[in-house]
């Protein structure tokens, strides 16, 4: 397991995301880059909006018609995804890689049964028998915590709750046991004791399958229980990343200060007190923008935040968007 462990799965440099308006070109996603290896799992966190669901679907190549994707590496197991044709990320897709989608209800079909969405992509890829893909199916809800689970393949979505539903998308995204697993706030529709128990399952299911993992959320309690690693992103690109630890310990950008001010601390924050809060709103992305995205909301903004920000890195590995070396005390 530990050279699974070490073997890189992910590696995205300088991805961008831009949509054609009629205001102009928005940049959804500015020059993102993270690595992310097998075993591993990167959060991906900011406020709606800040271009993490963009990024997911960039990944896996289904951008919406007007969406441009570029970037100089993107590469799923050292193969390149941009000069990879349609044809190829189709087979890829499924396969390799595997996505949860926020709202099962929506992403689920309803005018097929539970069993065939399951069995689709196994019968396509595996070019099994229809025995070896209900089977596997069986086996995969089962496993995902279904009771009857062989009496479930005949059902349709209507018929199950919300906690199931996602339940069956987690298991359609390991029907083909793919090296990248995207899950995109896949416990965002569900009630909180559902929530627990689906971030549950998929920890338990990635350290036992080895699957790397890139999780998107708002949620940065979510971060805390299942990252290893974070990168928070606003307006389109990462302002800060590193080890979770690093990140809640001594985050280095404001924003990232703010967003964990937001978040009551239990036995610190006094019930009923205010929660943190940042003013202002998110710049619009549409157009050329330069210098740091977060100026007119940062308490410590100065001239200098006008012009061009470069990544500045720490030993451990943290890294962050700022001119400040150190944040105020």
């Amino acid at each position: 397991m530990s050279n699974r462990a070490k073997e890189l799965v992910l590696d995205v440099q300088e991805l961008s995301v831009d949509i054609a308006t009629p205001q102009g070109s928005l940049h959804a996603v500015r020059k993102l880059s993270f690595q992310l290896q097998r075993g591993e799992t990167l959060c991906l966190v900011g406020e709606s909006g800040c271009g993490k669901s963009m990024t997911s679907l960039a990944l896996m190549g289904l951008l919406p018609k007007a969406a441009r994707r570029s970037a100089t590496r993107l590469e799923l197991l050292g193969e390149d995804l941009i000069a990879a044709s349609p044809k190829r990320i189709n087979a890829l897709r499924g396969r390799q890689m595997a996505m949860i989608f926020q709202e099962p209800m929506t992403a689920l079909n309803p005018a097929y049964t539970v069993g065939e969405q399951l069995m689709e992509s196994y019968l396509h890829h595996r070019k099994s028998s229809f025995g070896e893909a209900r089977a596997r199916a069986i086996f995969l809800l089962g496993k995902v915590g279904m009771a009857s689970a062989e009496q479930r393949l005949t059902q349709y979505p209507h018929q199950l709750s919300g906690g199931l539903r996602q339940r069956v998308m987690i298991a359609m995204a390991l029907m083909c046991e793919p090296a990248l697993l995207v899950a995109d706030e896949p416990s965002t529709a569900l009630d909180v004791t559902i929530q627990a128990q689906i971030l549950r399952l998929l920890v338990e299911l990635q350290r036992e399958l080895g699957i790397a993992m890139l999780l998107v959320t708002h949620d940065l309690g979510v971060v805390a229980r299942m990252a290893q690693r974070v990168a928070v992103m606003y307006a389109g690109e990462v302002v800060e990343q590193g080890a979770v630890s690093d990140i809640f310990a001594t985050p280095h950008h404001p924003y990232t200060q703010a967003l964990l001010r937001c978040i009551p601390v239990p036995g610190r924050t006094a019930p009923g007190s205010a929660l943190g809060a940042i003013p202002g709103q998110v710049p619009s992305l549409v157009g050329e923008f330069h210098g740091c995205s977060f100026r007119d909301r940062c308490a410590y903004a100065q001239a200098a935040c006008a012009q061009p920000v470069a990544m500045k890195v720490a030993a451990s590995g943290q890294s962050w968007r700022c001119i400040l070396a150190e944040l105020p005390v």
